[in-house]
């Protein structure tokens, strides 16, 4: 059933408190609730920005490689219905100020039919990747993935018909809490399969990746140089932001972006 327009607002309210709620899910039978209410069965990738991926650069048995974006285009070119919400819940609740509030999510599959309509418009192919490219402008990160929260606040009926793809900005996301939350509940917003990020030998320590640029602050500097830990889920935001290059995204795998469609695809049926 559709959420009316009041339970939405009542989410907006209630989302600054959201690291209070992260915190309970390490307590053993609140945790459990938790897990199974929200996040059961649920498998998150994020995306690295494309401009982080150096796609002429030589990587030994293969030369070139597609883009993590292209994991998007291929569900929206295969999925037969396309939302775009007319705001994004997580800067909207937390009244952003320096990412378009604007820029909603997209939602892709037949679930898309139960949400309410005033919270959004169905779109064609074209308009829907014309919003992911606005959203990479705006420098937002995509992440997609089976979400049961989201069927769960949007009021949808099948949650295995609603693939998720949110624009996520570092002050406001949801996941945020990754942190703080239960690892068994963490761990379902991973990195993309197949890359990997380090700091090199060029660091010298001037700390601007450790200043609001990631999202889970994965990244600190230790003896005066940057080192990125275990909760790093690869978006390549600091990539992009060090002014001396000196953190690199490499692809490990070239089929990387093939293996991210396919575990998709054993989660969510889009068509």
């Amino acid at each position: 059933m559709a959420r009316p327009l009041w339970f939405v607002n009542l989410i907006k309210k209630t989302f600054p408190n959201v690291k209070i709620v992260a915190k309970l899910t390490k307590l053993p039978i609140i945790g459990t609730f938790i897990d199974l209410l929200l996040f059961k069965g649920d498998d998150i990738i994020y995306l690295p920005q494309d401009k982080v991926i150096e796609i002429n650069k030589p990587l030994g048995e293969y030369d070139e490689y597609v883009l993590p974006s292209q994991v998007l285009e291929y569900f929206i070119e295969k999925a037969r219905h396309h939302w775009i919400m007319n705001f994004c819940i997580c800067r909207s609740s937390m009244k952003c100020k320096d990412y378009p509030i604007d820029l909603g999510c997209l939602f892709l599959g037949d679930a898309v039919l139960d949400i309410n309509p005033q919270l959004g418009k169905l779109v064609s192919k074209k308009e829907a990747l014309e919003h992911l490219k606005k959203c990479r402008d705006a420098g937002l990160v995509h992440m997609t993935g089976r979400n049961k929260l989201d069927a769960q606040w949007l009021g949808v009926n099948n949650g295995d018909k609603l693939l998720s793809i949110c624009n996520c900005c570092p002050c406001c996301c949801l996941w945020r809490v990754a942190p703080i939350v239960a690892p068994k509940i963490g761990s379902k917003v991973k990195m993309m399969p197949g890359i990997e990020i380090q700091v090199t030998e060029r660091c010298i320590g001037c700390g601007t990746c450790t200043k609001g640029v990631c999202f889970v602050n994965a990244i600190k500097l230790v003896n005066d140089h940057a080192v990125i830990n275990k909760e790093c889920r690869g978006c390549g935001r600091c990539v992009d932001i060090c002014p001396q290059k000196a953190i690199n995204i490499t692809v490990k795998d070239s089929n990387y972006v093939q293996k991210a469609i396919k575990e998709i695809e054993n989660l969510i049926d889009v068509t």
